[in-house]
């Protein structure tokens, strides 16, 4: 073992210069990177701390293996731009004109048409390059545009986000559960398409109430079937048919069920940021006479 000592001390630098290497560099170099950041389209910091709810529903979410079956994963695969006219200026035939030169769109600007219905969308799917170009044009024509950025992919595509998924998203939870697996849909923006409470309980309590044909399991046991009193409870579930209650009780869900809708409708992965913008959509129109909501039933 003449050589002992110096095996050792090799095997030990070698063993150092890993973990510096795989462990250190990157925690000084991206350990402090990621933190609260801006929204593109306010100051505000984002993202906000979670209810103290969902923050106790993301442990219901953990403790029950959600993150086995659901990712919060949203993957994006570029960005195209949807370019708006938004002032055709003084000359409207010098801004058709240029337009129909350019080859935009599928039909033919004129000059009293390309005025009406302002703001409007005159090219979609456009690549960056082209979108500025075509802006540039109307510049020198004396019109103004809007270049509105569209995140594309697989997932966008089936509703499951608007952009991809950034590591901002997460700072917010102690326990990230990013996932790896889609048995069921991504769950990063599940609140923005479910923001129901009582959707996701009655989800919860059985999937098939929602979706005849989801291979979710039930969690019953987040769940307790009482007795009804005096007074029926305000937050009973009222399912119908073979998942009915036996008369005379109620399905009432138990904190634990509460927690975990409360994380799932917190969900909401759709703020445009510098790491990964979007153009959100403008905000509804206020409806005028509308009639008054009536409260939905609990599941169909």
């Amino acid at each position: 073992m003449r050589y002992g000592p110096l095996v050792f001390l090799a095997a030990f630098f070698a063993l150092a210069v890993s973990w510096f290497g795989m462990v250190y560099t990157p925690q000084i170099q991206l350990g402090g990177a990621v933190q609260e950041t801006n929204s593109v389209i306010s100051s505000d910091l984002y993202p906000s701390e979670r209810p103290g709810l969902a923050r106790q529903g993301l442990e219901v979410y953990r403790e029950n293996g959600c993150f086995y079956c659901h990712s919060q994963q949203v993957s994006q695969k570029g960005t195209l731009v949807d370019l708006f006219l938004t002032d055709a200026g003084k000359t409207n035939m010098a801004v058709a004109n240029a337009l129909n030169e350019e080859h935009v769109g599928t039909g033919t600007f004129s000059g009293p048409g390309i005025a009406a219905g302002l703001p409007k969308a005159i090219a979609r799917n456009l690549s960056m390059e082209r979108a500025q170009s075509l802006a540039a044009i109307l510049k020198n024509n004396g019109a103004k545009s809007e270049m509105h950025l569209v995140p594309i992919g697989a997932d966008i595509e089936r509703g499951w986000g608007v952009r991809r998924t950034v590591a901002e998203d997460f700072i917010a939870d102690a326990t990230v559960m990013p996932g790896s697996q889609r048995v069921g849909p991504d769950l990063a923006n599940i609140g923005a398409r479910s923001p129901d409470l009582n959707w996701q309980l009655v989800h919860l309590y059985n999937p098939k109430l929602v979706t005849a044909d989801s291979p979710m399991p039930p969690y019953p046991f987040l769940f307790e079937e009482k007795k009804i009193g005096s007074h029926p409870s305000p937050d009973a579930l009222r399912p119908v048919g073979k998942f009915a209650p036996r008369a005379g009780y109620e399905i009432v869900p138990k904190p634990e069920a509460r927690a975990l809708a409360n994380y799932l409708v917190s969900l909401r992965a759709d703020t445009p940021l510098y790491e990964a913008p979007l153009t959100p959509p403008p905000p509804p129109k206020a409806a005028t006479n509308a009639p008054a909501a009536t409260n939905a039933p609990a599941a169909k």
